[in-house]
């Protein structure tokens, strides 16, 4: 990392992976930065108020500062007065997690979710966090709106990530997840079972106009002991028709309009349409 503003930012990135804080030698050592300079950018996120420093061991940890930009920002934007009456009845009767994803340029990030699980194991990711493209249900439902070519790139920008890190079902390879978004494509919709996460199923439905890319994604999830193929082919009219409600809602946002926009400008030649409104 070379520049001010790269550096700052790989900061910030870095340490909100670290809730725990991390000291600066090793925030140094793991971007690649001089000590020194780590130092002095640290102390203007300090001073700017977005980083502070623990006391007794001095790592140093964001504070929500950022987080709080992010929920001004999507509260700002209409996302979540359009998404969570519907997300919430989705999650009533589907008595498990439901969440919304939004395409941001190449990122797929969690931004809203309901929780209907009223007891037993419950499946809890944090919002904010962007989708594991290779192996998220959301992420094959975002990816089979676009030509193989294109998901494939962005699959290979994030990374496919290692086996180790993901559920035992989860795809190793480019052809192996090519495989998964070809059966996706042909559903409409994605089931995902100890994909992502051991132990966890999940089934979404991309958020789009007819024959555009997604805008956005609904997904539903649950733990495999419950939420079993059965149970997601039950729910899936639901799955459908929220995400369908979601589209033809969605001009009331300015950022899924834009959004929107943005991915018709590019075209949807040679892709199938996965349903229509």
């Amino acid at each position: 990392m070379n520049g001010v503003l790269e550096r700052t930012l790989g900061i910030l990135e870095l340490l909100a992976q670290h809730g725990e804080g991390m000291e600066l030698g090793a925030i140094a050592d793991q971007l690649n930065i001089p000590r020194s300079a780590v130092h002095r950018l640290l102390a203007d996120l300090v001073r700017l108020g977005y980083v502070r420093q623990a006391r007794g061991h001095g790592d140093y940890l964001l504070t929500t500062k950022l987080v709080s930009m992010g929920l001004s920002y999507l509260g700002n934007s209409g996302i979540i007065d359009i998404a969570q009456p519907l997300l919430n009845r989705l999650a009533e009767i589907s008595g498990e997690l439901v969440r919304l994803s939004v395409v941001d340029g190449e990122r797929l990030t969690w931004v809203a979710r309901a929780q209907g699980a009223r007891q037993g194991l419950r499946y809890d990711p944090d919002m904010g966090s962007d989708a594991q493209l290779s192996c998220s249900s959301s992420g094959w439902a975002w990816l089979s709106t676009m030509s193989d070519d294109a998901a494939l790139a962005l699959v290979a920008r994030q990374g496919i990530g290692q086996p180790e890190d993901f559920g035992p079902a989860a795809p190793a390879t480019l052809p192996a997840v090519l495989e998964a978004l070809h059966r996706t494509r042909e559903q409409g919709y994605s089931l995902t079972i100890d994909t992502y996460t051991a132990g966890l199923s999940a089934m979404s439905a991309p958020v789009r106009f007819a024959g555009q890319p997604a805008f956005g994604v609904v997904t539903v999830a649950g733990p495999t002991v419950r939420f079993t193929p059965e149970r997601m082919q039950a729910l899936l009219p639901e799955l459908l028709s929220t995400a369908d409600q979601l589209a033809a809602t969605s001009g009331a946002s300015p950022f899924f309009t834009l959004t929107a926009e943005t991915g018709a400008s590019q075209g949807a030649a040679g892709r199938k349409p996965i349903y229509a409104l």
